[in-house]
């Protein structure tokens, strides 16, 4: 099934101070609580059922309430999701122009809806991985380089 998801423009909120203390103090708990199984229950106090989820899924929300808790707004995005340039750039904070020069340099995988570029996130992410590899293989060169060097650091 090949779905188009729409990525929101729309600017989220930091969550409150008391949402923020709630989220603290519940994911502390599931952290908790989780056992290492391949699935958790969970009961919500105004119902008699009990709902099973996947660990993972329990994991994940674990970590959504951390960073609410640290007052942090968040956006899930299936890595199949398509994202504009424009989404793509900001998620890699860099420039538009910046971001359709890797296209064009064959940096990227993209595809064309109409003429506009699409970036699927899954490609992104990799991309992204791929870029910050290489950065810490050049740090870790110029930090060798240094201590050979005597320079201090």
């Amino acid at each position: 099934m090949n779905q188009a998801y729409k990525i929101s423009d729309k600017t989220l909120s930091p969550p409150s101070d008391e949402d923020r203390q709630i989220a603290a103090e519940s994911s502390r708990q599931l952290a908790a609580l989780i056992g290492r199984g391949e699935k958790a229950q969970i009961r919500i106090i105004e119902g008699d059922e009990d709902i099973t989820v996947p660990v993972s899924a329990m994991r994940m929300l674990v970590d959504i309430l951390a960073h609410m808790a640290d007052g942090e707004a968040m956006v899930l995005i299936p890595q199949h999701a398509e994202l504009t340039t424009q989404q793509a750039a900001d998620f890699l904070n860099v420039s538009r122009p910046f971001f359709v020069k890797l296209l064009e340099e064959g940096k990227l995988e993209f595809h064309k809806v109409g003429s506009h570029r699409r970036v699927y996130f899954r490609d992104l992410l990799s991309y992204k991985e791929q870029s910050m590899d290489e950065r810490r293989k050049i740090l870790d060169e110029l930090a060798k380089q240094g201590q050979e060097l005597k320079m201090g650091y």
